[in-house]
């Protein structure tokens, strides 16, 4: 049996294949490297280079390595540029995951791991939102993933196929060995962009808006260390491959944190303080998104080893000094085309 992991070589992805392989499992990861790296993965797995939207790539994959279960990252995530570009997240997110589910439908594979997001419920009418909640996404973003959801629930219905939709909430950290962590040059994750300019990386951090209902007035996230996110997605194959039925699921701690809350942490963690600067409010940015938490738990038995805000402020800007002191361009692997290591 080998698990099929789209966008494996990037943030999240590598994490996961790190996890599946730690814990004994078989790994083929399908990246086209536009934002990962091979050398973020372990000698382990496979790695076969190509867009999830080339079908006959995909088809080889699945043949040639007897893929039983798919785990889906790969797709585009700033939610600011799908405001702006719209079609390029239709196409990622919604269109190359409907080709890759029909792929898999067609080679029978029954298990299906999707990777998506908070950003479906929109600005909540509550907080902790809970995977009830009405769906109304405010981004592109939001809307590329909850299509995903509906033709997974569609889908599922009509063939002998099981999912689990994980819904992130924030994500940062970096793994506790330094073995992968988040490399991207232009990232806009809040705690890697503090993490960055605490090593000189960033001339500053930006506040996108000051001015919301808020303590603070600044927007709060329920942020996730990576590797509890990785785990859960290693505990959702093992459910779904036990006979668990299809499942939504929310992946946060709980509590969230403000902008401003994060960038003392990074300061306080890194002793660096560098300069914050007002900045308008983003398109597409909810004023609060929180998890409510407690079916992953039940339901998959996660118990996160890392639910704290300052520990994951460490561990990535452990990874950042490190990439800051061997050089970034180094981890940054590109593919003009289909190959395999």
């Amino acid at each position: 049996m080998t698990v099929l992991v789209t966008g494996g070589a990037g943030f999240i992805g590598s994490h996961t294949v790190h996890g599946l392989v730690d814990s004994g499992e078989r790994v083929v990861v399908l990246d086209d490297l536009s934002t990962g790296s091979p050398n973020l993965l372990p000698e382990a797995a496979t790695l076969v280079c190509g867009d999830i939207g080339d079908s006959a790539l995909v088809t080889r994959v699945v043949s040639d390595h007897a893929v039983t279960a798919v785990i889906h990252f790969a797709g585009s995530i700033v939610v600011a540029e799908s405001v702006v570009d719209p079609l390029k997240y239709y196409l990622n997110n919604t269109a190359k995951s409907q080709a890759l589910l029909s792929l898999a439908v067609e080679a029978g594979i029954g298990i299906f791991i999707f990777s998506s997001t908070a950003a479906v419920y929109g600005n909540p009418p509550r907080s902790p939102v809970d995977e009830s909640a009405p769906l109304a996404p405010v981004s592109p973003y939001g809307s590329s993933k909850m299509m995903v959801e509906l033709m997974l629930r569609d889908v599922a219905a009509a063939h002998n196929l099981r999912y689990a939709a994980l819904r992130y909430f924030n994500v940062a950290g970096a793994d506790e060995r330094m073995r992968t962590g988040q490399i991207s040059p232009n990232a806009t994750h809040l705690i890697k962009v503090a993490c960055e300019a605490a090593v000189s990386r960033r001339d500053g951090v930006s506040v996108f808006g000051a001015d919301y209902p808020t303590a603070d007035g600044t927007c709060i996230r329920d942020y996730i260390h990576v590797s509890d996110l990785a785990h859960a997605h290693v505990l959702a194959l093992d459910y779904l491959r036990a006979g668990g039925e299809s499942v939504v699921l929310n992946c946060g701690y709980g509590r969230g944190s403000s902008v401003l809350e994060v960038i003392a942490a990074v300061k306080r963690a890194s002793s660096v303080d560098f300069p914050v600067r007002l900045a308008p409010r983003r398109p597409g940015d909810p004023v609060e998104l929180v998890a409510a938490a407690d079916r992953i738990r039940e339901l998959l038995g996660w118990k996160p080893a890392h639910a704290d805000l300052d520990r994951i402020v460490i561990d990535a800007l452990r990874w950042e000094r490190g990439l800051a002191e061997r050089g970034i361009e180094g981890l940054l692997g590109r593919s003009a085309g289909p190959q395999k290591r």
